[in-house]
């Protein structure tokens, strides 16, 4: 009995905080959240969200101890003392004619004497940037909704898009304390008649070549939204597989949507073989319809011949039958494009259409491109068409990409506007709120914010004939060899006049057979 009491007294000591006394509430936390949405198309939208929040004002504290926050980034923004930061990285083109306004947009900026924007329309060199990005997440790729992204099936979509987004968030009304937010985003399109065979029907393995087995232990919420407005199995057209518990009604992008909601942390949804596999299976195949046209959309061509001159050309397009509203467009161009102002024409149903305010900062070779910024009305039902000059430059022959003849990426043009919406939002508690809701601005007006983006173009630029080098030294090595070992021979061989000899034994017996045969001797 002696022997034990020193045990004992250790034992309280080790657990006397969590026996005598309450521990503090962890000052951080983490959400994820997949929306899978059917789109017009026929294809199928999958969006992750990961949202990991601190309270804690990193600029003020020192912070040692870190455990949700990724510590690199935390990093950043104390040595820094950074604002913001929205980082995203994108392969294909969101099409929103076809696939309707995409669920991600990135918000505005800060004051712009803060403001930092940079753009890189394409990689010249292929990287692997998943890995690092998963690696952010608490879970990593090991449980939850991480678990669905496997490279080798991402990367083989009609769209994909990874991003990080990094802001300040208030605690309270008067925003006397803030938290950091992290919010991990990305974005794929499955073709679903390639990865359905032919058919519509889809399903989490068929996608991902994974289902989902637990949540994410650290999360302190993870759900599953599949959006079912536009079918209901009243209808008897489609069947989703397992049915839902519960459902949610909101407005997303002026549209009322309805979502049937899978909760991971609810024991019931996973079933008896510990896994989820959401199925979606069209019971007859569904109607020709032509997708609803979105209220804003815009096309970018680059039009001209030779590789002198150009023209860019942006056509925005509003089909609101009868609503007017403004859009802000913001243009970056490289410098090696030299843009001639004076001939920007702006024009609507045939006629002039000045912007309210313009702002262009021009380029400086080498150093920084163009900035074209306007703030254009969109009439009702129309199309308005931004056209720019511009005359090509000629570079450096060091300072063309391995492969010249491929082009030059130009970045897309950035749409920034309230467009109108079809039923008016309500505003909503941001932390009850699912995250894809929380992406952008809602109110009780008639109106959302919409951020778009145009397609990257591909220019030529006068390219040298990079296959002279190689002829000129091909050249220049045989005239040197040549010449050199010519003179070389000159200077250093001796010549030396050799006396004919009469010749010996065989020389003699050769011309004894010659004369015997009656020819002349040798």
């Amino acid at each position: 009995m002696a022997a034990a009491a020193p045990l004992s007294l250790l034992v309280l000591l080790l657990l006397g905080p969590g026996v005598w006394g309450q521990t503090d509430p962890p000052r951080d936390s983490l959400r994820e959240e997949l929306v899978i949405t059917p789109l017009p198309s026929g294809d199928v939208a999958a969006t992750f969200q990961f949202r990991t929040r601190w309270d804690s004002e990193l600029q003020r504290e020192e912070v040692s101890h870190y455990r949700l926050f990724p510590k690199a980034l935390g990093q950043l923004i104390s040595k820094y003392s950074l604002r913001e930061l929205h980082l995203s990285l994108t392969q294909g083109f969101w099409r929103t004619r076809y696939w309707g306004t995409p669920f991600l947009q990135a918000p505005s900026g800060t004051d712009h004497s803060f403001l930092r924007y940079a753009v890189l329309p394409r990689e010249v060199v292929c990287t692997e940037n998943l890995t690092p990005w998963k690696k952010l997440l608490p879970c990593s790729s090991k449980a939850g909704l991480s678990v669905l992204l496997k490279a080798d099936r991402l990367f083989h979509t009609s769209y994909h898009s990874q991003a990080v987004h990094i802001r300040p968030v208030c605690r309270d009304a008067r925003c006397a304390s803030i938290s950091w937010e992290l919010r991990q985003t990305l974005s794929v399109v499955f073709d679903a008649f390639v990865t359905g065979q032919g058919k519509q029907d889809w399903s989490l393995f068929r996608m991902f070549s994974r289902t989902l087995t637990e949540p994410c232990p650290l999360a302190s919420e993870s759900q599953v939204y599949v959006d079912v407005t536009n079918y209901s199995q009243d209808n008897e057209t489609l069947e989703v597989y397992p049915p839902p518990l519960t459902t949610y009604q909101d407005v997303v992008l002026g549209t009322r949507k309805t979502y049937a909601v899978y909760d991971l942390l609810d024991m019931a949804v996973i079933n008896n073989s510990r896994s989820l596999n959401l199925q979606l299976k069209w019971k007859r195949p569904p109607g020709n319809e032509a997708p609803p046209m979105p209220f804003l959309y815009a096309q970018r061509y680059v039009s001209g011949y030779g590789l002198h001159n150009g023209e860019l050309s942006t056509l925005l397009y509003n089909t609101h039958p009868y609503r007017a509203f403004p859009v802000l467009l913001l243009d970056t161009v490289p410098w090696y494009l030299r843009l001639y102002v004076h001939t920007l024409t702006i024009t609507s149903k045939g006629k002039e259409n000045k912007p309210s305010y313009i702002h262009y900062q021009p380029a400086q070779d080498r150093m920084q491109p163009h900035l074209l910024e306007m703030l254009i009305q969109l009439p009702a039902s129309s199309v308005t068409k931004v056209s720019i000059q511009f005359e090509r430059a000629l570079l450096k022959w060091t300072e063309y990409t391995p492969d010249p003849n491929h082009g030059f990426y130009v970045s897309p043009s950035v749409l920034s506007a309230l467009v109108p919406s079809e039923v008016a939002a309500q505003p909503v508690d941001w932390e009850e709120s699912p995250l894809f809701n929380t992406l952008f601005p809602a109110s009780g007006s008639s109106s959302h914010f919409v951020r778009l983006y145009t397609e990257p173009l591909l220019v030529s630029l006068p390219t040298p004939d990079f296959s002279m080098p190689y002829n000129v030294i091909c050249l220049t090595c045989t005239v040197v060899a040549v010449c050199y070992g010519s003179f070389y021979n000159l200077l250093t061989r001796t010549f030396q006049i050799e006396e004919p000899s009469k010749g010996g034994l065989a020389r003699r017996l050769a011309n004894l057979i010659r004369r015997a045969r009656g020819v002349p001797p040798l």
